[in-house]
């Protein structure tokens, strides 16, 4: 009578303590499954952190490529060699040079554009062109031609790439004066311009 009393007694523990179990288990797999959502938050996180930092690292490559391009371009512009040939103001500042300096004997003929294979340090996107220009002029000394080609380059209408000068003696004669020219110089210079390519002319 008093074990029936007993185990009559016990059942409700026994409820009570497989209750407690399965809610125990419930709570830990419900641990685990926010444990696995913030495992994978924090991984989505971390992703989309080095994602933005690559957008950000690419942004800020984008930002010192268009600052280089924007340097070149001015260094470009005050070299005058950006856009079209400027042949009028070329053959106008041979002009005012020989004036100026009272150059004896000079001639150029400057031949017609061809394009360049190749420019270092130009931007990929325009085309490289040059004009050479055949010049003689008579010289009292080898100072004159140096100051020739300084005033030229001073002009600032046109990048000037001396390609080659050559001086010889000149069949002048003359009584000793020292105002003949004694010396004759041939140079080939190129009057270098760079050109959109997608707006030739």
């Amino acid at each position: 009578m008093m074990r029936a009393a007993t185990g009559r007694k016990l059942v409700p523990a026994a409820i009570a303590a497989a209750v407690l179990a399965v809610a125990g288990a419930a709570l830990l797999v419900a641990s685990r499954q926010e444990l696995a959502d913030a495992g994978r938050q924090l991984a989505a996180a971390r992703t989309e952190r080095a994602q933005a930092q690559e957008r950000l690292a690419r942004i800020s490559q984008d930002e010192r490529e268009v600052t280089q391009r924007i340097g070149l371009y001015r260094q470009l512009a005050e070299l005058n060699i950006l856009g079209a040939e400027r042949r009028l103001e070329w053959t106008e500042s041979i002009a005012r040079i020989r004036e100026r300096h009272q150059i004896p004997g000079l001639r150029y003929q400057i031949a017609p554009r061809r394009p360049l294979a190749s420019l270092q340090g130009k931007p990929g996107s325009v085309d490289s062109y040059a004009s050479t220009m055949k010049i003689e002029l008579d010289l009292l000394h080898e100072g004159d031609l140096l100051r020739f080609l300084e005033d030229l380059r001073a002009a600032g209408n046109a990048y000037y790439a001396v390609n080659r000068c050559a001086i010889t003696r000149s069949a002048a004669t003359g009584s000793g004066a020292t105002s003949i020219p004694r010396l004759r110089a041939t140079c080939e210079i190129d009057l270098i311009t760079l050109q959109d390519g997608g707006s030739r002319t």
